[in-house]
């Protein structure tokens, strides 16, 4: 059956909108403008416009400039909006006008549309303009709701996500302590290590992640409401944007605040640049973490094999019995699309004409989506990957004697050019650092011992010395 519509005015004319939409003219004329990409946005930016639209609401009201009716109405409203009880009805295309004023119009007017079905018959109408965007403009209202929806993703999800894969990489460190195997440094032999330290070292990376993000999600916390159309405040309360920010807060659980010069807050989108840098750094640290950790369990018999990664699907449709490591394949890929983001973001952060950004919708949408995508990738990875992995000692230990870089702990015995000259003949040999030290007679084996002893190699201070040396000036 053909879909059913009804007649909508706005300030160009008539405009023919889907009978049962809750959406009105402009939305609609977004719509048709606007067939790009199919794309629209997601649950957080809806949650942050219906959050912005309740507490504006509730500020005006309380300022005596709504009717306390129509506030509680639009407050309501509101709410099941900021709820996602009506996410279907918000249907603009990411690819939009600049400052997002179609997606504040699509809020405005469903808001709207369920603020007069809860107040019923009245002699007065709520007005997604006048009523729901009063004190307000698209200029400081999508900035505001971006900061809001990258700040809740980035707590509730992305920092939880990075902290859990922290501690399972520590508790691996812990485990793996006793591990020695062979450094590697230029994909080649290097002096040893310990398992415990190289996952030690993951960890501190994922650590001090969450650190520049939490740091960088702070600069989040400055919201633009309050500064209208250029950041002058015109046709606001002075005491709007404090109030209305304080019922962001509350209603959000985190503390916003009002921006401490407006024409800095719309002009420029700096802190969304700064927060994506952030998630670009945690991503080109977790890109390190999982493909070492993709090399390190390479094999079984033709590569590294010193840790062994879960089994957790079948690897290939033609070789039986092989298993890829597709969790470091997956969170590798989720960073390659952040690092894709980081462009968009620097490019349209760059676009800050005069007094407004004009490509915060993809900002938005480019931010929003590295964040999902990291917290929903390391939260995989954390759990079915490394949270199994366990360590393969008899390999680690196979690969440690023939490591010939063990002969860098021969410098203070014998001089860095015979140490080099028994590098390199174990190598060729494929023969142990200490057969080859034997048979030269350049240590005996006391001293050889002591000079070789992997564990302490590990660890700073001079080769047979009990503990760390400062050397001789």
């Amino acid at each position: 059956m053909p879909e059913a519509f009804r007649t909508e005015k706005d300030s160009l004319g008539e405009v023919q909108v889907p009978a049962e939409a809750l959406y009105g003219a402009q939305t609609q004329r977004a719509v048709e403008n606007f067939p790009i990409s199919g794309q629209r946005f997601g649950r957080r930016m809806i949650q942050a416009l219906g959050t912005v639209k309740r507490a504006a609401a509730e500020a005006n009201g309380a300022l005596g400039l709504l009717d306390a009716g129509v506030a509680q109405a639009i407050s309501d409203a509101a709410a099941e909006v900021a709820a996602g009880k009506w996410d279907a009805e918000f249907v603009v295309d990411v690819y939009q006008t600049g400052s997002g004023t179609s997606s504040n119009m699509n809020a405005n007017e469903v808001v709207a549309t369920l603020a007069n079905r809860g107040r019923g018959e009245t002699d007065s109408r709520v007005h997604p303009n006048d009523h729901v965007n009063f004190g307000q403009s698209s200029n400081d209202v999508i900035p505001t709701a971006i900061h809001v929806a990258a700040r809740l993703a980035i707590v509730e999800e992305t920092l939880p996500a990075l902290e859990a894969l922290a501690g399972a990489l520590r508790r691996k460190a812990a485990d793996f302590d006793d591990i020695v195997k062979s450094g590697r440094t230029h994909l080649m032999d290097a002096t040893p290590l310990r398992l415990g330290q190289e996952f030690g070292g993951y960890a501190t990376q994922v650590e001090k992640g969450v650190k520049r993000l939490r740091d960088g999600s702070e600069a989040l916390a400055e919201l633009a409401l309050g500064g209208t159309a250029v950041g002058t405040g015109i046709n606001t309360h002075p005491e709007f944007a404090a109030r209305a920010i304080e019922g962001i807060s509350r209603a959000t659980g985190l503390a916003f605040r009002e921006a401490e010069d407006h024409f800095e807050a719309q002009g420029a989108r700096d802190a969304l640049v700064e927060v994506h840098g952030a998630l670009n750094t945690v991503a080109v640290s977790l890109t390190k973490i999982a493909d070492d950790i993709r090399w390190l369990a390479s094999g079984p018999t033709s590569g590294l094999a010193e840790i062994q990664l879960p089994a957790i699907q079948p690897g290939s449709s033609i070789m039986p019995g092989k298993v890829n490591p597709v969790l470091s394949e997956a969170l590798m890929m989720v960073c390659a699309r952040v690092f894709g983001n980081q462009t968009t973001v620097t490019v349209a952060g760059s676009r800050g004409n005069f007094e407004l950004n004009v490509m915060m919708p993809v900002m938005a949408q480019a931010l929003l989506e590295s964040s999902s995508l990291l917290a929903g990738a390391v939260r995989a990875f954390t759990e079915r990957c490394v949270e199994g992995i366990t360590a393969n000692e008899a390999r680690a230990r196979e690969l440690l004697e023939k490591n010939p870089a063990i002969a860098t702990a021969l410098n203070l015995s014998i001089g860095y050019d015979a140490a080099s000259e028994v590098a390199k003949q174990s190598a060729r040999e494929g023969r142990s650092v200490r057969d080859v030290v034997l048979e030269r007679g350049l240590l005996d084996e006391g001293k050889l011992d002591e000079a070789l002893n992997v564990r302490g190699m590990t660890e700073p201070g001079l080769p047979g010395s009990p503990g760390p040396a400062t050397p001789k000036t």
